[in-house]
């Protein structure tokens, strides 16, 4: 079964290691195989990878789409080593993105750093403000926060 994507106007994709960029039209694509995909919306550059959680996501999403978990495995290990030290309330979240990677769901790891993205920020939000807006739950194996 192949994968539909549909692109807005002006929007990029990651197709395996090629940037497809869409004309001024509506598009839709369907793909076969197993190449590597990343929407523009999901896609972090180290310029935008400006927080923690979000070094941690680029780490993720480059061994997704070099498909090479070992290139990235050093800087990874110390990006969460450094992160579960200065919040050691992320460990569910980071034995998570660890799970999949182990089991080769990469895309599924990006996911799961996407939910690390959002605990930071709520964590962040809750130093900026006292308290406020301060949430104790986390999202459940696979719900997004």
């Amino acid at each position: 079964m192949a994968l539909k994507v549909e692109l807005k106007p002006g929007e990029r994709i990651i197709l395996g290691d090629c940037v497809i960029t869409n004309d001024n039209q509506r598009t839709r694509l369907f793909v076969e195989g197993d190449a590597p995909i990343l929407r523009e919306k999901d896609i972090l550059t180290p310029e935008t990878a400006t927080t923690p959680a979000r070094r941690i996501y680029l780490a993720v999403q480059l061994m997704y789409l070099d498909r090479d978990i070992k290139k990235h495995q050093a800087s990874y290990f110390q990006l969460l080593k450094d992160f579960i030290s200065a919040a050691p309330s992320s460990m569910p979240i980071v034995e998570r993105i660890n799970n999949r990677i182990l089991t080769g769901e990469l895309y599924k790891a990006l996911r799961e750093a996407r939910t690390l993205i959002s605990f930071e920020e709520e964590r962040l939000k809750h130093v900026q403000f006292g308290g406020e807006g301060l949430r104790t739950d986390l999202p459940a194996d696979g719900e997004s926060a």
